[in-house]
């Protein structure tokens, strides 16, 4: 069996791993052709990095990563309305890693190489369409210097793994339209700074139309005694963007910064870190609605072609891996039937995503900050006076289980990896 990958992001290397060690072949297509260490930071849940450390990288990871220790929210004004531990201090028979989005993509891309070699990775091609009969499905792509025809891949199936603004999901779906505003914007940055409480742990502050996301992400930066520390800002109401144009946009910080400017707690210091950051990007907070079916005969969607979510809860990055690793499974079980496997493989997956995308609409577990700012706008002098600790405790452990990560659950499922797999 042979497969065609669209997309060399998490999702899509993640992807070709898997199968790899399922058996299959595999080529990945990537649009751009030098693939940089892009972006920013991302949080890998413990479900996530359990499938990565069965997939062999665990080593590369936890040389790379800052394996995130705890999970606090606070108030716009500094209050701590919840902390929980997170990883191996939780129960989690596997960590939590914060990394920086290119450091993983490194790590993903030399495995991939090693394992799968070097031509099973083609760089400047841009996926343009595709057929498929009772046989096989034929990819074709083009160099977008130009214009023209860069040939054409057959294999068994074709995955769509090329992001929010997938191409394959247009043509699947040709009349879906742009994705979904939530009326909000949001900026990211890092910037190397002295660590901030443990030095491990993931905060989100402030409430649903005023937040920022913060953590450390490099293990190599915190053994110099400092932190690079990746910082996300959102604020709502006011903005508008094109939504279609504007993605990944450089921007000055008095474009938003004035609402922040105030962030200086006695724990953190936000303004600081916004002003000492001298790359900043705009992002227009979207998703899209939930689909009724990805797969298609021979062709399939995964990761954020197939469920793109707000950035909440630290979910789009783990479930895109669990993705990969659901369909690996699926297809090593149906050899014979790729398009089973691949229903298979929605029908596992698609209820799941669904509901964790819809829960990132009503702002999933930090909801917790938007609660305390209706509650309590001008603070608390206990937040068990405004919302019960029971009221937490459930808010928390509900997203977990309908995101697949509840520790018992998690620790006590079997393994994803099929069985004489190459890892």
């Amino acid at each position: 069996m042979k497969a065609i990958i669209i997309g060399a992001g998490i999702g899509g290397l993640t992807a070709a791993l898997s199968l790899h060690a399922a058996g299959i072949d595999v080529e990945v297509f990537e649009t751009v052709r030098d693939i940089k260490p892009l972006g920013q930071g991302i949080n890998l849940q413990p479900n996530g990095v359990r499938e990565f450390t069965e997939l062999g990288l665990g080593e590369g990871l936890a040389a790379t990563a800052i394996e995130t220790s705890t999970l606090s929210y606070y108030n716009k004004l500094g209050q701590l309305i919840w902390t929980e531990p997170r990883g191996l201090r939780a129960g989690y028979k596997w960590p939590q890693y914060s990394i920086h989005r290119g450091d993983l993509q490194a790590v993903l891309l030399a495995a991939l190489r090693e394992r799968a070699g070097a031509d099973s990775l083609h760089v400047g091609f841009h996926f343009e369409s595709f057929d498929q009969d009772e046989k096989e499905v034929r990819a074709h792509f083009i160099d977008r210097q130009n214009q023209r025809s860069a040939g054409t891949s057959k294999g068994d199936i074709l995955i769509g793994a090329d992001g929010i603004n997938s191409r394959l999901r247009r043509i699947l779906y040709p009349n879906e339209g742009p994705p979904v505003d939530s009326g909000r914007v949001q900026w990211r940055g890092s910037v190397i700074a002295d660590p901030f409480l443990d030095g491990r742990t993931q905060v989100m502050i402030g409430h649903r139309e005023q937040r920022s996301i913060i953590y450390p992400m490099s293990k190599k930066i915190a053994t110099t005694g400092k932190s690079e520390i990746n910082w996300l800002t959102v604020l709502g109401g006011q903005w508008s963007l094109d939504k279609q144009e504007v993605w990944d946009r450089r921007v000055s910080k008095e474009r938003f910064f004035a609402p922040f400017a105030a962030w200086n707690f006695d724990w953190i210091d936000v303004a600081g870190l916004i002003e000492q950051t001298t790359e900043i990007y705009e992002h227009p907070e979207v998703d899209r609605d939930a689909l009724p079916k990805w797969s298609f005969g021979r062709v399939t969607l995964l990761g954020d072609a197939a469920h793109p979510m707000r950035p909440v809860g630290s979910q789009a990055g783990t479930q895109a891996i669990i993705d990969a690793r659901v369909l690996a499974k699926a297809l090593a079980a149906s050899p014979l039937d790729t398009a089973r496997a691949l229903v298979d493989y929605e029908k596992d997956r698609l209820p799941v995503v669904t509901e964790v995308m819809l829960r990132n609409r009503e702002y999933g577990p930090e909801i917790v900050m938007q609660m305390a700012e209706e509650r309590a706008p001008k603070g608390f002098t206990s937040i068990e006076e405004i919302i019960p600790r029971h009221e937490l405790e459930t808010i928390a452990r509900d997203f977990k289980i309908a995101a697949g990560f509840d520790p018992e659950s998690l620790n006590r499922r079997p393994s994803l990896s099929v069985a004489g797999s190459r890892v």
